[in-house]
């Protein structure tokens, strides 16, 4: 059985004899990237051109332990594209080290040089065809069918970043730091402002398993060189922010590449600080253009700067591609031009036994050395905690300590801490180890997220890397990218069936949401079509509503939580439990539906928890059904529904349930606290609650912009009965609670007045 290593294994002296190798591996690459982007007319020669020695010196090196055979090894190195554009260079690789594995495997019948899978998960170069068109090879990083070998779907400026540095974290929490996770970017992609953040969290975390590999090429889309417009270079970058740093001027000489990768990723730590490998590159390498005009624009099909791109491959291996010099056939002809040119390429390779025998079997000997099992690791491979153990999720059945009593003053928030507190209590005296894996941005303790540390406490780099709350500075963004990477490390044997690994959850004001959404569609995309099963994230919203009115418009959320909702129906559930005690089943609820996108809406302010019991309202456990009936008709005529959703909204609505049995209108009144919750109740249940003429001509009333809401109102002519804080169009203002709820028109005189306009209609 293999066991985890922090060194290379093999020394420097022993690889000086392979970079020959590595170059005619590198040249393979060349063909294959020129090749399909010449076929598709679309992509990004320069970076993927400019990346390729650190790339196959990465693969082939033993720098980066993983395993061509089984890339979904849980304890193997990961790797994490940032410079998602630049995934034409990825494709080439696995083409070659797929084939040559291929190759091998035919030569041999050896089982060690079969790859498992089958067709849908290997990538062969025949596949490079299907660039960019429907249910082909997408144009950025995706970690799914032929290319588990990325584990974060990648692509948008930067975004890889913080989710390399979650799962590195998860790793590192879990005891398995001797993992790595390989994050390329380049210079361009580095200037993001999520790259600072994530650096930040890095050092903080001491997350000495992530090894950044930044292409330094000065070069972006735009002609203007990235170094006239960013200060200093990647040692000052990286330095800066508390990293070991290594690199190299000459990024495109394996003599160089592999001496800076060995020691920057594998050299001796002893600080434990997160690891930066530099390359200095020209964007462009190789491909008779270079700088930004090769970023993303290969040749003309068949021109002559592509054919001269040629020649150094054509003269190594004595070959000629079919209709050299020649413009473009056409389609479909130059479907069939490209099938042969790949072909010769393949036969090239083939024909080079001797290369075609070193890689495979370093190859092997790579796959091999990855771990099967770390000693002492937290997480227990066979075993998905949520799944296994209906303790977590069975809110039926929660511990009544959980619950604030009946006529006390408690913020919803405090019943996320509570709870929270209980879930990663319970895991870790039962498990060894919190659940969920906890931060927020600079705000722990004013969200209560910080409940989540009960049992474990702050995480510290040096005294205690198991806590479950990490101590994050103000990064709103990468805290989404770091949830949403820890929730993607799956420790599982069988991970295509099971998950065994952390939850994660961060906060802000709801009124932030919108920093935190890039990295959460990418986390649902992922969730939706990776074959390895993923953990949830629960995004909270803290703060939000207009209830957070001391702090002004700036800061309360009307409009900007609506970003939560921007996901295929059924891939996020919006909860928005109005009081303490709603949130533990909500949330219960949740976690068992098997969603992995969880957006918590929560307020600031204390409100009274009612006597459900003396006022006749059903038990604050049927927040869990996502709607409950808060008010029946009475034995007078019926006049409607009232659907309130919102800590105020139905706080003052509940002040209301006196007049509405004496004086006021028979509506029913229904408490919304999940549209996707009431939705996955069955049709019985939904029909007792809200029947479908009922829905089609209620009133709906809530703490949130009319436009977020409209899932709760089918009917658009209702719209006029709706009572939202935006009911002028104009942003509120900002002042006491009263002050602001008044002005949304959420208070009780607004509500009744609405209420009895609605009945009238």
């Amino acid at each position: 059985m293999a066991t985890a290593t922090t060194s290379c294994p093999y020394p420097l002296d022993a690889l000086e004899k392979d970079y020959g190798k590595m170059d005619k591996v590198r040249l393979f690459a060349d063909q294959f990237i020129d090749i399909m982007l010449n076929h598709r007319q679309s992509g990004h020669p320069g970076g993927s051109r400019s990346k390729a020695h650190m790339m196959v010196a990465l693969m082939t090196s033993g720098v980066m332990r993983w395993d061509v055979r089984q890339p979904t090894k849980p304890l193997a190195d990961r790797f994490v594209l940032v410079a998602g554009h630049t995934i034409p260079l990825v494709y080439a690789c696995l083409a070659i080290t797929n084939y040559a594995m291929q190759l091998r495997y035919e030569w041999t019948k050896d089982e060690r040089f079969k790859i498992g899978g089958g067709p849908e998960r290997i990538l062969l170069p025949m596949d490079l065809l299907t660039l960019r068109r429907g249910g082909g090879l997408p144009g950025h990083a995706e970690f799914e069918g032929k290319t588990l070998f990325v584990k974060f779907n990648t692509g948008p400026s930067g975004h890889g970043a913080p989710a390399a540095a979650g799962q590195a974290l998860a790793l590192k929490h879990a005891g398995c730091e001797e993992v790595k996770v390989f994050a390329i970017e380049g210079e361009g992609g580095h200037s993001a402002g999520t790259h600072h953040e994530t650096k930040n969290a890095a050092y903080g975390l001491g997350l000495n398993n992530l090894v950044y590999i930044l292409d330094w090429n000065d070069y972006g889309i735009d002609p203007t060189a990235h170094s006239r417009v960013v200060y200093g270079t990647p040692k000052l970058w990286f330095e800066s922010h508390g990293f070991r740093v290594r690199g190299t001027e000459a990024g495109s000489d394996f003599a160089s590449v592999v001496p800076a990768l060995v020691d920057g990723a594998c050299g001796e730590n002893a600080e434990k600080a997160p690891r930066a490998v530099w390359f200095k590159t020209i964007k462009g390498r190789g491909y008779g253009v270079t700088g930004n005009d090769s970023h993303g624009a290969p040749h003309k099909r068949n021109s002559e700067l592509f054919w001269e791109t040629k020649r150094e491959f054509m003269e190594a291996y004595e070959v000629e591609f079919e209709g050299f010099g020649e413009g473009d056939p056409g389609m479909p002809a130059a479907t069939e031009q490209t099938r042969s040119h790949l072909q010769t390429v393949m036969d090239a390779l083939a024909g080079d036994k001797a290369l075609v025998e070193w890689l495979t079997d370093r190859l092997v000997e790579i796959g091999d050395s990855v771990p099967e099992k770390i000693e002492g690791s937290l997480v227990d491979m066979g075993k998905d905690l949520l799944a296994e153990d209906k303790t977590f999720s069975d809110y039926r059945n929660y511990p009544k300590e959980i619950y604030a009593k009946p006529g006390t003053q408690a913020p919803n928030r405090k019943g996320f801490a509570t709870f929270g507190g209980w879930l990663n209590k319970y895991a870790i005296e039962k498990y060894g180890r919190p659940l969920v894996l906890a931060m927020s941005a600079d705000l722990a303790g004013s969200t209560n997220i910080s409940g989540l540390k009960e049992g474990s406490g702050w995480y510290d780099r040096d005294e205690n890397p198991h806590g479950a709350l990490l101590p994050q500075p103000i990064i709103e963004f990468s805290n989404a990218g770091i949830s949403a990477g820890i929730s993607t490390m799956n420790f599982a044997k069988d991970g295509e069936k099971k998950y065994a690994g952390y939850l994660s959850a961060c906060s802000t004001y709801g009124s932030f949401s919108y920093l935190k959404y890039g990295m959460m569609r990418l986390f649902s995309q992922l969730a939706q079509d990776s074959e390895v099963k993923t953990g949830r994230v629960i995004w909270v919203a803290g703060h939000s509503g207009p209830e957070t009115a001391e702090d002004s418009r700036t800061h309360f959320g009307i409009f900007a939580p609506g970003v939560t909702q921007l996901f295929p129906q059924g891939q996020v559930i919006n909860l928005h439990p109005w009081e303490h005690n709603e949130v533990a089943p909500a949330l219960g609820a949740a976690l068992a539906s098997g969603v992995p996108l969880i957006a918590l809406h929560l307020t600031r302010p204390s409100v009274e928890i009612p006597d459900r019991e003396k006022l006749g309202m059903p038990s604050y456990l049927e927040a869990g059904r996502g709607a409950y009936v808060l008010r029946e008709y009475d034995q007078r005529p019926k006049q409607g529904v009232l659907l309130v959703q919102g800590t105020s909204v139905v706080s003052n609505t509940v002040g209301l349930l006196d007049w509405l049995a004496k004086d006021g209108p028979n509506v029913k009144v229904v408490c919304c606290v999940s549209y996707e919750l009431f939705m996955l109740q069955d049709e019985a249940y939904r029909q007792s609650v809200l029947s479908d003429a009922e829905w089609r001509d209620s009133m709906f009333a809530a703490n949130q912009g009319l436009r977020i809401c409209r899932d709760w109102i089918p009917a658009r002519q209702m719209e006029e009965y709706a009572i939202t804080p935006d009911h002028d169009n104009r942003w509120r203002t900002g002042g006491s609670y009263e002050d602001i709820i008044a002005e949304s028109h959420l208070d009780a005189a607004h509500l009744k007045q609405g209420v009895e306009r609605y009945a009238k209609r």
